[in-house]
This record gives structure tokens, sequence and C-alpha cells, in this order.
């Protein structure tokens, strides 16, 4: 249990006067040649040395189903990867809900059967374990001080023996995905770097080859538009799947995304720092709506702890009790008011 541990305590230029004229000799195109090539070969470089570190705690997870004649069958594959040494491997829920036998295949060629720990589909999420020790892990970052811009690599592993990898930016963040049950997994991470077939429940790095997300999906219409789950949210999923055996959240009934706010707006509300969580939408009567909350209020604190982004909220009434009364410090336009609603725990 030490893997189990250890992750749960992670959760814890100069200017001369007068016309300049340019050398456009082949000397200069050439040296501007040898920088854009310096430049290519340092970025092939930091690839190379990612895939290198994080390519053997990346799986294929093959799945088995059960047939009409009540035998098991090839039921489809993904990606995972290892976060424990002891054997936890982080994936989609989509990738194996409804599965009867699950199988870990790593890039050495070694077959482990798996067994599910749990999963939580409202994050399209899950968490399965093979029973081995000394594994090659990936370690997690944070995906809070994600940039749009930022360089950003995936890798799967779907048929196994060999990592697939692609490269890209983040191109938005906070955006929303619905998934396959239908319902909106919300704080996405939206990235340009392809993803193959069967590279769901792969890990989406940064440049030092740290965790930064799950990815979980392609719009294959729009241009190879691919979306991860934020690896804080993950790692928030993971612990409550390791200590409970599913998540227990209780639940406003908002949609929602971190907005940054200006230093006029900060100083006008006196707020306690330079972001904020906006209200996209209240579901009908919820919680929040019971309350009075609207679309476009920016919600600054609840039970006077400050909530600067999506996580911090999942965070907070993941241990609130359902019909406990919470306190919600927000404003409107110029106003700064505080409700007080009464959480329902999420189905």
């Amino acid at each position: 249990m030490e893997g189990k541990e250890q992750l749960l305590s992670w959760l814890k230029s100069s200017e001369e006067p007068g016309p300049q004229l340019r050398d456009t000799s082949n000397h200069d195109a050439g040296s501007v040649d040898d920088r854009s090539a310096e430049l290519l070969d340092a970025y092939s470089k930091a690839v190379i040395s990612v895939v290198d570190k994080v390519g053997p705690a990346v799986v294929s997870i093959s799945l088995g189903a059960e047939t009409a004649d009540h035998t098991i069958e090839p039921a489809g594959a993904g990606s995972g990867f290892v976060v424990t040494p002891d054997g936890y491997v982080l994936t989609n829920s989509h990738v194996v809900a409804n599965a009867l036998q699950i199988e870990c295949v790593f890039t050495d060629g070694s077959r482990l059967p798996a067994r599910l720990v749990g999963q939580d589909p409202a994050t399209d999420l899950a968490v399965v374990r093979v029973n081995a020790a000394g594994l090659a892990y990936a370690a997690i970052g944070s995906s809070s001080a994600l940039h749009v811009g930022q360089l950003v690599i995936a890798m799967g592993n779907p048929f196994g023996f060999q990592s697939t990898v692609s490269t890209g930016v983040v191109s938005a963040l906070g955006r929303s995905l619905r998934g396959q049950n239908g319902r909106l997994i919300e704080n996405i991470i939206q990235h340009t770097a392809p993803l193959n077939p069967g590279n769901s429940g792969g890990p989406l790095l940064d440049s030092r080859g740290q965790v930064i997300g799950v990815n979980s999906a392609i719009i294959a219409m729009a241009q190879g538009i691919c979306f991860a789950i934020p690896s804080n949210t993950a790692m928030w999923v993971v612990s409550q799947l390791l200590t409970h055996g599913r998540v227990r959240r209780s639940h406003l009934g908002i949609m929602g995304y971190q907005r940054n706010v200006n230093r006029k707006t900060v100083r006008f509300h006196n707020l306690p720092g330079d972001s904020v969580v906006a209200i996209m939408s209240v579901a009908p009567s919820s919680p929040a709506q019971k309350a009075g909350l609207q679309a476009g209020d920016c919600i600054i604190s609840l039970d006077d702890r400050t909530v600067s982004s999506v996580d911090d909220i999942f965070r907070f009434l993941a241990d609130w009790p359902a019909g406990k009364p919470v306190v919600i410090d927000f404003y409107r336009g110029k106003e700064r008011l505080r409700v007080t609603a009464y959480p329902i725990e999420a189905e």
C-alpha cells in the first residue's frame, strides 16, 4: 500500500541613428538557418527526453466482454499510465466501463491482468490495478499553472509494445465536454496534439515529462480538436477512489470557469486574489438557483474559503456534507453579495 499512501500524500536591443542597411548575403541566411536548426534540434531533444522518461509507464488496456454464449471475447482497447510503482493505473472511465476482463500490456510486451479499483463517469476517469511492484511510473504535475500556447506532448499505447507520440500546444483552458453518458465534464484542457485511435486514457505531458492531463476525447470533424482532464482534477478523483471506492461530492448545480480579473475589479470588490469562478449556467431547481445565483455571477468564496478555480469548488464540495448550509460570497456587476445554499449529493 506504499504507492497508495504516497499518492494520497501528494494530494495534500541597442538603437543607432539613421537608416540601417540589412545584409542579405548567403552568410546571414545560413546563420538564420543554423539558428532555426538548433531550435528544432532542441525541440526534438525535449520530446525525445520526455518519451524516454515516460514511455515505460504508458500501458495498453485491452478489454474483454461477455458474448451471447457466455464466452469472453476482445471488446476494445485504450491507454493508461502507471501512477504508483505498486501497480495503480489511471485511465478513462469510458475505456473500462462494462468490461468483464481488463488486461494491461506494457511496452516490454508483458501482459498483466488488472482489476477495477473505481471509476467516476462524471469526470471520465478510472483507476485499475495490476499485481506488480517496482513499476516505472509517471510523475504528476500541476495543471493550475498551464498557459494557452504551452507545448504539450500526448502519449498513448493503444496496441501494446510501442507508445505513440504527438505534440501540440494548449489551445484553450476551462472548456466543457459532454461525456459518452451525456453528463457534462467541466474544466477541460483543449489542445492540438493529435490523438490516435485508442489513445484515450493516455497522459498529456509538459516539456519536463510531468503529467498535466489525461487525454479523453477528440472531435475528428473539427480539425482534430482534442481534450484532456486536468491533472489536478484527476488526482483529486484518484484520492476519492482510493479512499472511498467512489467519488463522493456535494452538488450546487452550476457550471463555471476560472476568470482572471483586472486590478481595477480586484480593488473595487476588495478581492483576495486575481481570479474568480464565473458561473456559465445554473441548473433548474438546483441549490444554486434556489439560493438566487445567476449566470454571470462570479464566486469569490464558499464558507469564507477563497475559490479561484473550478477545481477549488470541486475540492470544497467533496468534503462538504450534503444538506449543510454554505455561505456563497460573490459579485454581480458592481454589487458584492452573499447568499446561503444547501448543497445536495450528486447522483
